[in-house]
């Protein structure tokens, strides 16, 4: 008796949070051990500091979007391989859900700078030259991501010259490269045995490369591929096959149920309109994405990398030479590095495919937004 419970101990102290933008999500960042220790909570407070249920968020921190609806929770890592751990949460904005079911390339953007910033880590090298090189265990697969970026004087150094799609004016780039994103979410990178598959007469691949992705051609679902996300959003049969689709896929990707699920993303590709290698359109779950997400843009270049996947034709036009892969999406281009090597079953399109992915990066950008006390919704 005469004890406060955690939550109420939360509403008068309120909790340490920064908030950064990652690539282009936005989200709230957290030490592990700031958070209640138990996961429901964590989870309740998550959900008051970020005003859900609410569509627009009013009495919280989050933005009305999925987008601006997210978490990251960081601790140092038991894993030898790794300095940190990164579990990311995915925060419904009208709906009181949280989701540890994926990961989030984009508030993975902002995961080292607040390592440093919170002196888990530390940079290396002296004075304006020193650099950060973070090596971060993704809780949510168990994959490792390791992110560079400059550090002068030993602290995240956020202004810089690189734009990112999505985002107005520059910053300072961070660079990801990760491994051991291969099956990360499904234990597979062709998590159905085979490179193509059918449902509902549409053929589709589905990949996993950090996140599970259905791979389809624009033009087998009615559009070509180069519709504003607002004219998607209006077409309701479009939405409707798109969640049939991915329903489909989910089950045999070995998902389960994934009607209330934001995995597997889809990614609708079609010919490049802007200069870039290929044009996309993506939906996390069937709502149309204003960009496209990192691993899910990780995911489907691997998956059109293989021969006799969707969209592999595409990639008879790309340079050899090339170093990124310039993925077109509704606010711009996202350059993706991927390498994979394919063996000959690979090569036939075979089950039981052959393949290894050899490099897998792209480049961010992150800012930190304010770092303070946030206090929940009561």
């Amino acid at each position: 008796m005469g004890h406060s419970t955690p939550a109420r101990r939360y509403d008068d102290t309120g909790v340490r949070c920064m908030m950064m933008r990652g690539g282009t999500s936005r989200g709230l960042y957290f030490l592990a051990d700031d958070l209640p220790a138990d996961p429901a909570e964590r989870d309740d407070l998550l959900l008051r500091l970020m005003g859900t249920p609410d569509p627009r968020q009013i009495d919280g921190l989050g933005g009305a979007t999925s987008l601006t609806s997210k978490v990251a929770v960081i601790s140092p890592s038991a894993d030898e391989h790794a300095d940190i751990d990164y579990l990311f949460l995915q925060l419904g904005v009208d709906t009181a859900t949280v989701s540890d079911r994926q990961n989030c390339g984009n508030i993975l953007a902002g995961v080292g700078p607040f390592a440093l910033e919170r002196g888990l880590v530390k940079a290396s090298g002296d004075g304006d030259d020193a650099e950060a090189t973070v090596r971060i265990r993704m809780v949510n697969s168990g994959s490792i991501a390791v992110a560079r970026f400059a550090a002068p004087g030993g602290r995240p150094e956020y202004r810089g010259d690189t734009a990112i799609a999505g985002v107005p004016g520059t910053a300072a780039p961070i660079s990801l490269e990760f491994t051991g994103t291969e099956g990360s979410a499904t234990g597979s990178l062709l998590p159905t045995g085979r490179v193509r598959d059918t449902f509902d007469g549409v053929e589709v691949t589905c990949v996993d490369n950090g996140m599970p992705v259905m791979l389809a051609e624009a033009a087998a679902l009615g559009i070509d591929g180069s519709e504003p996300p607002a004219a998607l959003a209006a077409d309701a049969a479009l939405l409707a096959r798109v969640d049939a689709l991915r329903r489909a896929a989910g089950a045999a990707m070995g998902l389960g149920d994934v009607a209330s699920a934001t995995i597997p993303k889809t990614v609708l590709v079609s010919a490049p309109r802007d200069g870039g290698h290929v044009a996309t359109r993506s939906f996390i779950p069937v709502r149309p994405h204003d960009a496209v997400g990192v691993l899910a843009a990780v995911s489907a270049v691997t998956g059109m990398l293989l021969p006799g996947a969707v969209g592999h034709h595409l990639t008879a036009d790309w340079p050899a030479d090339r170093r990124y892969v310039d993925v077109e999406h509704p606010t711009g281009h996202l350059l993706v590095d991927v390498v994979v090597t394919t063996g000959a079953a690979a090569a036939a399109g075979e089950p039981g495919v052959a393949v290894r992915v050899e490099r897998s990066a792209v480049v961010r950008t992150a800012r930190k937004l304010f770092d303070g006390i946030a206090f929940p919704r009561g």
